[in-house]
């Protein structure tokens, strides 16, 4: 497979649209928060801003997940990269050019001190893109069951409470095991505590 060219591509912000269309068609979850921090696209320049190749969607986490990756700073600060999808025809080398370009915007943006992100072992990922973008690895989450309905995932987390096995299967799911997440975590600051 090629690889891809710098100078032929870019990550530009994109509307939450674009990001919800790409990852209902492309990611296994097959849909994302109905809000968020940054979306990021990949674009090829001769294609932008028409054709979207990529998406790196980021929210906030939750406030104990927060807390449990960044212990020596604000919980606040934390942004999570929630989905991460690309076209099957990008290079090989996109996926860590889209997340080097958006964890430099969010950098700039001068706000977030951590970035979290978790490779799904339910879909045979170990976090390769994070590993090779220099993310520091901080270990296996505990294990939780996954839910199925239809061939897609579907989410335990329904705004702000979590169903339960029984709401769960009430709604035609399927649990089809449990399984743990690979955690990675990349500090861009940690700031002095006000006196």
């Amino acid at each position: 497979m090629e690889q891809l060219r710098r100078g032929d591509w870019l990550v530009a912000t994109i509307a939450l649209a674009q990001a919800d269309e790409l990852v209902t068609r492309l990611h296994y979850a097959a849909g994302g928060a109905n809000t968020a921090t940054f979306r990021h696209g990949l674009f090829r320049r001769e294609d932008y801003p028409m054709i979207v190749a990529g998406a790196a969607w980021w929210i906030p986490p939750t406030r104990n997940a927060a807390t449990a990756t960044f212990p020596e700073g604000e919980w606040q600060r934390v942004l999570a990269l929630s989905r991460f999808v690309l076209e099957p025809a990008v290079p090989k080398n996109g996926a860590t050019f889209l997340l080097a370009r958006s964890t430099r915007l969010i950098e700039q943006s001068g706000h977030w001190d951590c970035l979290v992100t978790y490779a799904d072992e339910w879909q045979g990922h170990t976090g390769t893109i994070y590993r090779a973008a220099g993310w520091e690895y901080v270990g296996l989450t505990k294990p939780e069951r996954v839910y199925v309905r239809d061939g897609v995932m579907v989410a335990r987390k329904a705004g702000p409470t979590t169903r339960t096995h029984a709401e769960m299967l009430a709604l035609g799911a399927e649990c089809v095991g449990s399984f743990a997440k690979h955690k990675f975590r990349k500090v861009i600051r940690i700031r002095q505590a006000q006196a």
